[in-house]
């Protein structure tokens, strides 16, 4: 990030008109139009609406103690459980009988978890963890797939003070090493495997060869997923789930009172250097922020059947599958595998059977469900959805009027948020019963949280110009650090736009954005995510929304080609097209207009699908690999493997 000409240049302004929410859902809506101005004149004393979510063992002092930026102390004093937070005390309401987690299957398994059910199972679970010598502050790595089990013990873990780390379960054995070294851990939670579009996958075998290779000695427990279908046998130092369970049946654990600024949990996300970073999250800060934002940006209420279509695996389900909801007493819906397996409307009927009331995705999945047809959602009765989100990237106009209209009636509000994992939750995002839509922007920042846009010589740039988004303030669901690494948490984050001698400090999110004159946001991407044309730095989000416009076109993702500069787009369709040439030309003249001629695609590739993790992210490091002929890198991740082939020939033909 040297000189300003590297952030990403401007593309098409968002002239997209303004969409308010129905009358029917700002009447009924969790916050108020007060609720800006009040959060503007109280700051930072308005986030003790954010800790009064939560009940407190000791209560804190104050809510934010900044005598030692950037390292900020939120609810100081303040002590509490995050499992009891999002158990106990709705039990002690009067809500044990009312669902906690409903789980859906790939194979058409359903469970439901009541509140009172989910507490036991919780209890016995943490009961086992300390048998076998976890002890508070130690760290407990979980790499299970998307099963109750995956929550049911991250909240066992909190229950007896022990952070957990959870490794998405499609990541490599050694990935889990990397981070099972790195966190000291020596604690694993995994099962025998699971299914990947009906085929039974060994997850276990990853499992072992990780820890063949971790320098501590390990204590493994092992969920039995397949049964009989994937017989496997445990060795020295490994432990059956159920066996464990039922030697501690009916047993509780008195929840540890952690203070507040007590490491929560570890997310390890990778950094500038390659090498994976374990974000902090406190348990006051964190959860407090992860129910306040639920609440106020989610709307979600007690009563709701809620449903975060992510992988607990990824910081998006921490906050807003298991500890967002469960603080705030509501049901979350869990579900296993893919959204088109074993059919395409498998999302709308669940949706449908179990009447959901907030639906929150990923832009991939509305690209992919608008290539699919409107048919799917159309097929079911969806007029239980209340309200919509996106989650993930920036969500182009296009597919936002797509969402709203044959998922949410053309009616529902849509909440596009933008937030981090160091972030911990939503910090940009319209707040639904108060502010105004505008389609292709995520919004302004939230009641607390100030944005700054930023050229390199951290001077503020004009609206309508393209910045470095930063955060001016802090709040409470920032992460605290890096694990066992605090210079590299203030040289990532912290050094780049801030001036200490001023008392400046200023969080770099890495992000691009532009901002109008109302102050709304569009994000435009990783400041890296740029491609040198002809000297010129041009945002592939910008290129890949141009083209995503045109009509017909499902999704896109571009690259830069290593001959100095040539785009390729790599380009699926809504359905089958008779005139790829017509379609190749409809989508440069796009490109052109949007943005110029000079970011025109040399090369425009139509393939059925794009590579994807099973988390929904294109892989466009893959594309970069195939584009420059180079070989392929690790694609244990990938969702869809079988495409890489028919791309790689495509582009030979091209």
């Amino acid at each position: 990030m040297g000189d300003r000409d590297e952030v990403p240049s401007d593309g098409a302004s968002n002239d997209e008109s303004s969409q308010s929410p129905p009358a029917s859902f700002v009447e009924q809506a969790n916050v108020d139009e007060d609720l800006t101005d009040t959060f503007e004149r109280t700051w930072p004393e308005c986030w003790d609406r954010a800790g009064e979510l939560l009940e407190w063992d000791d209560p804190y002092a104050t809510v934010l103690d900044d005598e030692n930026p950037p390292f900020y102390r939120w609810f100081p004093g303040g002590t509490l459980n995050a499992s009891y937070n999002c158990l106990d005390r709705h039990l002690e309401s009067g809500r044990k009988n009312h669902a906690a987690i409903r789980w859906e299957g790939k194979d058409g398994e359903r469970r439901t978890f009541t509140y009172r059910e989910l507490y036991v199972e919780v209890n016995e679970c943490a009961a086992a963890l300390r048998e076998l010598g976890v002890q508070e502050d130690d760290v407990v790595t979980i790499y299970l797939p998307m099963i109750p089990e995956l929550p049911i013990t991250m909240l066992a873990c909190a229950r007896i003070g022990a952070p957990h780390s959870v490794v998405f379960a499609g990541l490599s054995a050694a990935a889990l090493a990397t981070r099972m070294d790195a966190a000291d851990s020596e604690y694993l939670l995994t099962c025998d495997g699971y299914y990947r579009r009906g085929d039974a996958f060994n997850q276990k075998s990853k499992a072992d060869n990780a820890v063949l290779s971790v320098d501590a000695n390990v204590t493994t427990v092992v969920v039995d997923r397949l049964g009989d279908e994937l017989p496997h046998v445990l060795g020295s130092n490994e432990y059956d789930y159920e066996a464990l369970l039922e030697a501690h049946s009916q047993e509780t654990v008195e929840p540890v009172s952690r203070d507040a600024d007590d490491m929560l949990f570890l997310m390890y996300t990778s950094g500038t250097t390659g090498e994976p970073k374990g974000v902090v999250h406190s348990t006051g800060g964190y959860l407090a922020y992860a129910a306040w934002t639920a609440r106020t940006v989610l709307d979600i209420k007690p009563e709701d059947t809620y449903w975060c279509a992510a992988d607990i695996g990824w910081i998006t389900g921490h906050s807003y599958i298991v500890y967002g909801p469960l603080a705030l007493g509501t049901t979350t819906v869990m579900y296993e595998g893919t959204p088109d397996y074993p059919d395409r409307d498998r999302l709308w009927e669940i949706v449908e059977r179990m009447a959901v009331d907030v639906f929150y995705t990923a832009p991939t999945a509305v690209r992919a469900f608008m290539k699919w047809g409107k048919q799917y959602p159309e097929r079911h009765d969806l007029s239980s959805l209340r309200l919509l989100g996106s989650v993930g990237e920036p969500i182009n106009p296009r597919a936002w009027h797509w969402y709203r209209e044959h998922v949410g009636g053309g009616e529902c509000p849509i909440v596009d948020t933008w937030w981090q994992t160091e972030t911990g939750g939503i910090a940009i995002s319209t707040v639904p019963g108060v502010d105004e839509m505008k389609p292709g922007s995520a919004g302004p920042p939230l009641p607390g949280i100030q944005v700054d846009l930023l050229d390199s010589d951290a001077t503020a740039v004009d609206p309508g110009e393209t910045g470095y988004l930063t955060l001016e303030r802090p709040w409470p669901g920032m992460a605290e650090t890096l694990y066992d690494d605090d210079e590299r948490y203030v040289a990532e984050y912290w050094r780049q736009f801030s001036d200490p001698d001023a008392g400046e400090w200023r969080y770099a999110s890495g992000d691009a954005a532009r901002a109008d004159e109302d102050g709304y946001l569009t994000i435009l991407g990783r400041v890296d995510d740029v491609l040198n044309i002809a000297g010129h730095q041009v945002s592939t989000m910008e290129l890949e929304s141009a083209i995503a416009g045109v009509e017909g076109i499902a999704e896109a993702a571009v690259v830069g080609g290593s001959n100095g500069g040539d785009v390729y787009a790599y380009v699926s369709t809504e359905g089958a097209t008779d005139d790829g040439d017509a379609l190749e030309r409809r989508i440069i003249e796009a490109v052109e207009t949007e943005i110029g001629p000079i970011a025109r695609p040399e090369t425009v590739v139509f393939t059925p699908e794009l590579p994807k993790t099973r988390s929904g992210k294109i892989m466009r490091r893959l594309l970069e690999d195939v584009t420059n002929d180079e070989p392929l890198g690790d694609t244990s991740a990938l969702r869809n493997p079988e495409i890489v082939g028919e791309i790689q020939s495509a582009v030979r033909d091209q």
